[in-house]
């Protein structure tokens, strides 16, 4: 467990860790990125500022739609520009169809919160991003996703204490498969980290 979760553990935390306990060990199963790896790879900053934000992707995401009627076979230009960022890729466990989070999943955010509070971190700001598969249609796939990246800076902010001025939340749908030559397959379901820059001017070296 995270050291975050260990300090935040208030009722809404308590009642995660008592249903990830009930849980079954079969949906427990997932993906864990480690606190450390968290941090490596959002701490990577280049020195240069791409100028991405929550807003320039989502214009992105419906330029895809409108310009590709089937599924891109060649990088996407929004997947180009995420690619000069620091970022990490994480497994977030939602009900089926809902942006509820499921309780396994608690402890993954606990790791990312912990990152984001780290001293390396402190005045960095960071997008979120929902990635579905191709099932369903991509006007459908594109709003479930951001409704599930909302949910994760609702769960950071309020759980965990993230300044809600550190973060933005987007959902591209399947416009940024992970593997565009399997596009229903699991890996294209996935949660993607961003750093976007520094929320304010640094201080000066001593």
């Amino acid at each position: 467990m995270s050291t975050y979760l260990r300090r935040l553990a208030g009722p809404a935390m308590l009642a995660a860790a008592l249903a990830l306990v009930a849980a079954p060990a079969a949906v427990r199963a997932q993906t864990v990125t480690s606190d450390a790896e968290i941090i490596q790879g959002l701490q990577s900053v280049t020195s240069d500022d791409p100028g991405i934000s929550a807003a320039l992707l989502r214009q992105m995401a419906q330029q895809s739609i409108a310009q590709n009627p089937g599924i891109p076979t060649q990088t996407p230009n929004l997947v180009q520009k995420l690619n000069q960022l620091a970022q990490i890729t994480v497994q977030i466990q939602f009900a089926l169809n809902s942006p509820i989070i499921r309780p396994e999943s608690y402890a993954t955010l606990g790791s990312i919160a912990d990152a984001m509070h780290h001293p390396m971190l402190w005045n960095y700001k960071f997008l979120v991003v929902g990635n579905t598969d191709a099932t369903g249609t991509r006007e459908y796939n594109l709003r479930l996703s951001q409704e599930r990246a909302d949910a994760i800076v609702q769960a950071l902010v309020t759980l965990f204490r993230v300044a809600p001025n550190r973060l933005e939340a987007v959902g591209l749908g399947q416009e940024a498969l992970q593997d565009p030559s399997k596009p229903d397959a699991a890996v294209n379901r996935r949660v993607q980290i961003y750093n976007i820059g520094t929320v304010k001017p640094m201080p000066a070296a001593q």
